[in-house]
C-alpha cells in the first residue's frame, strides 16, 4: 500500500464529511422562525439523529415532543423530549414498522396551528414504513429490487404504492397541521418526491411507471400487490413547506476544496454518476492510465450513486466494488489511488463506508491467491479489501448526501 496516498485520502474524506454535516443548515432554516401552536418533531433517515440534535439545540423546549427513526448504531446519545428508535436498512424490519406507527400516533389529532417539523434524510424509505402488505412480502419485494440492480428511483416508485406513509401520505396524516420539511438529499438531481420515497411530497410517479418497473425486472408479486399498483398516490399537498439542505454537489465541492489543499488540481467529472459500480471503477482506472505520466498532481472527482448487480453471496457494497474494480486497472502505478465512500459512513450491509485501492492492491491480492474478477463476481469486495487494509471505516457520520469517488494521481 502507498501509505502517503492513503493518508491523503483519509484526510480528504474526514474533512469533506465534516463540511457537509446538516447541523448549520438545519439551524439556519429554524433561526428566528415563529410557531403558533405545538411543535412535533419527526426525524427520519440515516442523518435523523444529527438533524434532530441540531433542531433541539436551536429550538429547545419549543419542541413539545418528537421522535427519531434511524439506522442501527446511528443514535449517539439521548435528546431531551425526543424518543429515539433504531430500525432496519436497507430492508425494513419490525422496528421500522413499530417506530413509524409511533410517529403516526404522535402527529394524530393536531390542529391547523400546530407544526410537524419533519427532518428527512436518505435511508428513510426502509426506516419509515407502515406497509399495506405483510412485512415479509415487503421485505421480499425490496430484496428483489436490490438484487436485480434497480436504481433508487425505480425502487422508490414501487415502495410508494405499498405504503401508508410514502408518496405524500404522511403529510396527509398530519392534516390539518402544517408540515415544515427540511430535507437532506441523497438522490441525483434532488427530486423531492424520491428522497426517502417522499413522505411529505406530492408524488410525480404514475401507476403506469410502477407497472413498467414490475415488468422490466420480472418481479414476483402477489395479487394483493398487483391491486396496489393500480392505486394512485397523492398528487397535491396544501399543508407542506419544504427546504432542501445538502446534496451530493456540496459533497463533491467539499472534496474538491480538500484536494486543492494537498496540492491536487481537482477535476470534477460529474455529480450525476449512475452506472454499475465495477464499471465506474474501471472508468476511473482508464483515466489514470491516460494521465499517470503527466507530471501533475490531479484529483478526478465523481459524485452520485452506482448500483450493484448481485450475482454472488459475498460481502460488500457499491463503493467497495468501485475501489476493487479500479485496482486491476491501476496495477503497478506507483502514483495512483482510487477511493470511494458513502457519505453516511455505511456501504451496503457492512461496517465500512467504502474502499481504497492503489497500484499495489492487485499485486498484494494476487500474492494471497485472490482473483479480483472472481471476487467481484461473488460480490465479496469487503473481504478482499480487508486483506489489503483497503477498507475505509468512519462509523456513522451524521450526514447522508450520497457517494463520492476520487482518483488521485500524484506527481
Amino acid at each position: 500500500m502507498n501509505k502517503e496516498l492513503r493518508a491523503v485520502a483519509d484526510n480528504i474524506i474526514d474533512a469533506a464529511i465534516k463540511a457537509v454535516l446538516p447541523d448549520e443548515a438545519v439551524k439556519k432554516t429554524l433561526k428566528d422562525r415563529k410557531f403558533d401552536g405545538k411543535v412535533i418533531l419527526v426525524a427520519v433517515g440515516k442523518a435523523a439523529w444529527q438533524m434532530a440534535k441540531a433542531a433541539s439545540d436551536c429550538l429547545g423546549d419549543r419542541i413539545n415532543e418528537g421522535i427519531v427513526i434511524t439506522k442501527y448504531g446511528h443514535v449517539k446519545e439521548p435528546i431531551e423530549r425526543i424518543e429515539c428508535f433504531e430500525a432496519g436498512h436497507p430492508v425494513p424490519d419490525e422496528n421500522s414498522f413499530k417506530a413509524t406507527q409511533a410517529a403516526i400516533e404522535m402527529v394524530s389529532g393536531l390542529n391547523k396551528n400546530d407544526t410537524v417539523l419533519f427532518l428527512l434524510s436518505g435511508g428513510g424509505s426502509a426506516l419509515f414504513e407502515k406497509p399495506k402488505i405483510t412485512g415479509e412480502e415487503l421485505q421480499d419485494i425490496t430484496n428483489q429490487l436490490l438484487a436485480c440492480g434497480a436504481d433508487i428511483v425505480e425502487i422508490n416508485t414501487i415502495r410508494k404504492r405499498l405504503s401508508e406513509v410514502k408518496g405524500g401520505r404522511f403529510a396527509k396524516l398530519c392534516e390539518p397541521a402544517h408540515v415544515l420539511s427540511i430535507v437532506l438529499s441523497d438522490i441525483l438531481g434532488d427530486p423531492l418526491d424520491m428522497i426517502a420515497s417522499g413522505p411529505a411530497c406530492a408524488d410525480t410517479t404514475t401507476c403506469e411507471e410502477a407497472w413498467h418497473i414490475v415488468e422490466k425486472y420480472n418481479l414476483n408479486i402477489s395479487e394483493d400487490v398487483k391491486k396496489l399498483m393500480d392505486i394512485e398516490t397523492p398528487k397535491k399537498l396544501d399543508n407542506v413547506t419544504t427546504f432542501i439542505n445538502g446534496s451530493v454537489r456540496e459533497l463533491c465541492s467539499a472534496v474538491s476544496r480538500e484536494c486543492s489543499k494537498y496540492g491536487y488540481e481537482p477535476v470534477m467529472l460529474t455529480d450525476q454518476l449512475c452506472c454499475q459500480a465495477k464499471e465506474a471503477g474501471s472508468f476511473l482506472a482508464s483515466i489514470a492510465k491516460t494521465h499517470c505520466k503527466s507530471g501533475k498532481k490531479l484529483a478526478y472527482i465523481a459524485g452520485g450513486e452506482t448500483v450493484v448487480n448481485i450475482t454472488g453471496h459475498g460481502k460488500g457494497g457499491r463503493n467497495q466494488e468501485i475501489a476493487l474494480s479500479a485496482a486491476e486497472g491501476i496495477k503497478g502505478m506507483s502514483n495512483a489511488a482510487v477511493f470511494s465512500i458513502g457519505s453516511d459512513g455505511t456501504d451496503g450491509p457492512t461496517d465500512a463506508a467504502g474502499g481504497y485501492s492503489d497500484g499495489d492492491t492487485a499485486g498484494e491480492l494476487k500474492n494471497k491467491g485472490i482473483d479480483i474478477f472472481e471476487v467481484l463476481k461473488n460480490n465479496d469486495a469487503y473481504n478482499a479489501l480487508k486483506l489489503t487494509e483497503g477498507l475505509i471505516i468512519t462509523g456513522p457520520t451524521g450526514t447522508n448526501v450520497n457517494d463520492v469517488s476520487v482518483l488521485l494521481i500524484s506527481d
